[in-house]
This record gives structure tokens, C-alpha cells and sequence, in this order.
């Protein structure tokens, strides 16, 4: 495996350090973990403070809520039950005869009435975000529809979660909702909670004790804080958004509480990025030997599954709960012409960065930020649990770790 030379990983350092030297006002604390190929860890360095108001250092033991970044993690469980014929791509009947709330779902029109759907929805749909479902802080008619009780898609209710289409499925993309309910499917399908899913075909294989829709004690004793951005650019403390899985206390309650395959993951970005080293090594993972995935999956994947779809990044999404997200005007920037798709739950695109055309990325409402490069065989995470999405700190600092990276590893 490449390495990045000294003055490189002291350079990066510094940087980290610098985006958090003004807790106040930068980034209150921050992990970046970038790894290789063979899961070797190319960098790693925590920075900051625990929480705008702490005193405590982020170390490379604090764990983040890990928010949408949870959807891969829920689209490699989902590709490993349709290896062994126990999901299926593309048979609505399939879908809907196990989640019949998605044989039942309306669309909602543009002017409040709610209407039949033309066609069934199918797990492609739902990893793609095709299906029609929405999000209320990223659309304002699923949002102003919900009113005055609302939608809170973080509840752990699965109330929050059964909200009308906002298009037809499979004639639209929209950021939604879609991949909690093909969580849903892989439970109601193994008989298993999603969670337990995870942490048996997934996590123990991986060797990984830090990453869970339920975290332990110790979890939570190294939980970094919450933060909101104000307007000045300042930050202050913030309630945890994802509080539910925090406080159950039995597994009663764990039985009760939504396993959201879109948004539940709390984890350590170190162990994260174990999961990213099994998607550079073609499914198996370099650490354990553990296959997770056929390469043929894995290739799949990352097949653009929307090239009907060629412009669905440049749609505006706006902050339709301010608190929440700035407004987006391009999922990411395409450069030299590039074409952007979509995989089984991760965007697929190059950057200016560096990252070569047709890499994974995927971001969480709590501005962490993930990307792999199977063309260069380097993936890497940045967190942080900021508030609202889409910080320029974090997505400037994001940034330039990849730049310099990819700088010196560059063939």
C-alpha cells in the first residue's frame, strides 16, 4: 500500500488542528480517519473538543452519530440478502408482500390530495431513492403536509417514517426516506432486528465493537456533543437530534424503538472505515479475511443505477427546516464534464479533489462525510456533529484532506 510521507501526515495534522484552533467559531471537534486498500490507516488524528463547551479532547476513541452515513451500511445488508436469494432487486409483489404499508402508500400532489401510485415499489427503488419518498427538512410539501403534528424522521417511531410519496416511484429522485424502509424489509424478511443484522453479519466479522444502532455504555461514554451553527458563525451546544436509541434501557424498549437503516448508526470512524476497506477489496475485508460481498456485487454497487436520471445532483434541495440544513443547490460539484449517477444507496462521482470518476461518497445530516475510491484504493471519513447540514468548515476541511491525499498518492 502507498503511504503518505511524514511531512504529508504532519502537514494534515495541522490542519485538522487549525480547523478546530477556534472552537467557537471553526469546528468544535473533529475525526478524519483515511485508510488504504489493505485497511491500513494512511491517517487518523482527532481534534478539538468533545463539544463547544467541554473541556474534554475528541480522541480517536469518541464516537459520532453517524446519521444518512448509516445507509451504506444498510445497502451492503441488503446486497448480501439478494447474494443469497433472499431479497430481490426488481419484484414489487416481493416488497409489498412483506411491507404491505408500501403496497397501501399514496402520492401526495402538489396541491395537498393524495393519489394512487401507478407502479410497485422495489427495493432498487428504495436503495436508490427512486421510490418518491421524501425528507420534511429537505422538502417543504412532505414537510408543510405533516403539519401541525409533523414528521420527526429521527423519533424512532415508525409513524415518522410512513409518509405519502411525493412522486410516482420511479420517475423522480428524491433524498428520502426509502432506506429505512428497505431496513425494514431485511427485518421483516430474516426475522431479525436490522441492528442485530448488522452487528452478526457485518460488524463481528469485521472485528468492529464500536459501531451500533444502540451504543454501550462505553459508547456512550465517549459520545461526542452536539453543536449548532448560529447565524454570526458561532457555535453553541445543541440537544442530541437521535436521542431515542440513547436512553432505552431493555431490550423491550430496543424491540420497540425504529432500527433505522437511513439514519440510526452510531459509530467510531476508525471502525467505519474498516467497512469502507471491504468495498476497495472487492468485498472481502483485509483485516479479518472476512467476505461480506461477491466482487460481482461490490461492481454492482457501484453501477450508476439512474442514467435516465443524468441531472437529478442539480436539483435544489432546499432547508425547508432551517435548523437542520442550509439549502443545497448541487449535491456535489461536476467537473470536466463529469456524469454523475447514483448507486445502491451512495452517489457516484469524481471531484476536483482529485477522486477518480465514479467513486462512492455519501454525507450525514450531522455533517460527517464519507468517499472511496476504488481506482486508487484510498476511502476515508470526516465528523463532526454540527448542526445545521452542510457546514462550510467542515466541507472545507473535508476537502482539503482529499486534495492532499490525493496529491502525493496520485499515479
Amino acid at each position: 500500500m502507498s503511504r503518505l510521507s511524514a511531512a504529508t501526515v504532519q502537514s494534515l495534522r495541522q490542519d485538522v488542528d487549525t480547523a478546530c484552533a477556534d472552537g467557537e467559531k471553526g469546528i468544535s471537534g473533529t475525526t478524519v480517519v483515511v485508510v488504504g486498500k489493505d485497511g491500513g490507516e494512511l491517517f487518523a488524528h482527532a481534534g478539538g473538543k468533545r463539544g463547544v463547551e467541554s473541556k474534554e479532547p475528541m480522541t480517536l476513541d469518541s464516537i459520532y452519530w453517524i446519521a444518512s452515513c448509516t445507509k451504506m451500511i444498510c445497502g451492503l445488508a441488503c446486497m448480501q440478502l439478494v447474494e443469497q436469494g433472499k431479497l430481490t432487486l426488481d419484484d414489487p409483489e416481493f416488497v409489498e408482500k412483506h411491507c404491505p404499508e408500501l403496497k397501501a402508500v399514496k402520492v401526495l400532489e402538489d396541491d395537498g390530495t393524495l393519489v394512487d401510485k401507478k407502479r410497485g415499489i422495489t427495493l432498487r427503488m428504495l436503495l436508490t431513492h427512486t421510490s418518491g419518498f421524501g425528507y420534511t427538512f429537505f422538502n417543504t410539501k412532505i414537510r408543510d403536509y405533516s403539519k401541525p403534528i409533523s414528521y420527526d424522521e429521527f423519533s424512532g417511531h415508525i409513524y415518522d417514517i410512513t409518509q405519502p410519496l411525493l412522486h410516482q416511484p420511479g420517475e423522480r429522485w428524491e433524498y428520502g426516506v426509502g432506506v429505512d424502509w428497505a431496513g425494514i424489509l431485511l427485518e421483516r424478511v430474516t426475522g431479525m432486528s436490522l441492528n442485530d443484522y448488522m452487528q452478526m453479519h457485518i460488524f463481528e466479522p469485521l472485528g468492529l465493537e464500536n459501531i451500533s444502532m444502540f451504543p454501550t455504555e462505553s459508547m456512550k461514554a465517549n459520545l461526542a456533543h452536539f453543536q449548532f451553527r448560529n447565524a454570526d458563525g458561532t457555535l453553541s451546544p445543541y440537544d442530541h437530534v437521535n436521542r431515542r436509541p440513547l436512553i432505552v434501557t431493555s431490550e423491550a424498549e430496543k424491540k420497540i424503538c425504529l432500527n433505522s437503516g437511513g439514519a440510526g448508526c452510531f459509530a467510531n470512524p476508525r471502525e467505519y472505515c474498516q467497512i469502507l476497506a471491504v468495498l476497495l477489496n472487492d468485498g472481502i475485508s483485509p483485516k479479518t479475511g472476512a467476505q461480506l460481498l461477491q466482487k460481482r456485487t461490490v461492481d454492482e454497487m457501484f453501477r450508476n443505477q439512474i442514467p435516465h436520471l443524468p441531472d437529478f445532483a442539480r436539483q435544489i434541495i432546499p432547508a425547508s427546516k432551517k435548523w437542520m440544513t442550509n439549502p443545497i443547490p448541487d449535491l456535489h460539484p461536476a467537473h470536466d464534464g463529469e456524469q454523475q449517477g447514483f448507486g445502491l444507496s451512495f452517489m457516484l462521482t469524481g471531484s476536483a479533489t482529485g477522486r477518480s470518476a465514479g467513486s462512492a461518497y455519501w454525507a450525514g445530516l450531522s455533517n460527517c462525510f464519507w468517499w472511496c475510491d476504488r481506482q486508487k484504493g484510498i476511502a476515508g471519513m470526516v465528523t463532526s456533529q454540527i448542526f445545521p447540514f452542510g457546514d462550510m468548515n467542515v466541507i472545507g476541511l473535508w476537502a482539503g484532506i482529499e486534495i492532499a491525499v490525493n496529491g502525493e498518492l496520485a499515479p
